[in-house]
């Protein structure tokens, strides 16, 4: 199984079997990274706008040959056990979705467990151009399940009693502040 830079388990054997779409593919098979960020890698640049900066994965989703892959997620539910995120507007409370890495990006994220072992090639064929950042939605409880044991991602898994009871929590306070009260009646409440 894969593993963190501090040796905890990320609940996958192969990132790229979870990962989504490129975060830098355009609608139309561009390459929004070789259209914005010209400057950071000039030849991969010049590759792309050679071919019209197009995306030279193609359809396929081979995205392990690409050297600027990225797949964030958009933490709207956990990928494990499907818990929504329901957020309060002007809450400072921890989230119950959190962004979990799957793959760390950059060579400095590498840690003692990410040197080449017998995981790493076998899907691949050994045409990875990582380190790639993969990440995926979990809520805290999954989360903590993954990073402290040998839970999976990919588990079957349904909403623990803790995480329903603070999602109906904020519900319920989500649908009292979307009430109406009219002036008076806020005023009439706080002379009580």
């Amino acid at each position: 199984m894969e593993r963190t830079p501090d040796g905890t388990p990320v609940g996958v054997d192969d990132p790229y079997s979870v990962a989504g779409v490129c975060d830098h593919l355009t609608d139309d098979g561009r390459c929004r990274f070789a259209l914005t960020r010209a400057g950071d890698d000039p030849e991969f640049a010049a590759a792309r706008r050679d071919d019209d900066y197009a995306c030279h994965v193609g359809p396929d989703g081979a995205w392990r040959a690409c050297p600027h892959y990225r797949s964030t997620t958009d933490g709207r539910e956990c990928h494990r056990c499907g818990l929504p995120e329901v957020r309060i507007a002007h809450d400072d409370s921890r989230p119950l979705v959190e962004e979990h890495h799957l793959s760390y990006g950059g060579a400095d994220a590498a840690g003692p467990d990410d040197a080449a072992g017998p995981d790493d090639g076998e899907e691949s064929g050994g045409d990875d151009a990582g380190p790639h950042e993969i990440t995926v939605a979990l809520c805290r409880w999954c989360h903590t399940k993954v990073h402290r044991s040998f839970a999976r991602i990919n588990d079957d898994a349904s909403p623990g009693p803790e995480a329903i009871a603070a999602r109906e929590s904020r519900r319920s306070r989500e649908q009292s502040e979307s009430a109406f009260e009219t002036a008076s009646e806020r005023f009439d409440r706080d002379d009580e």
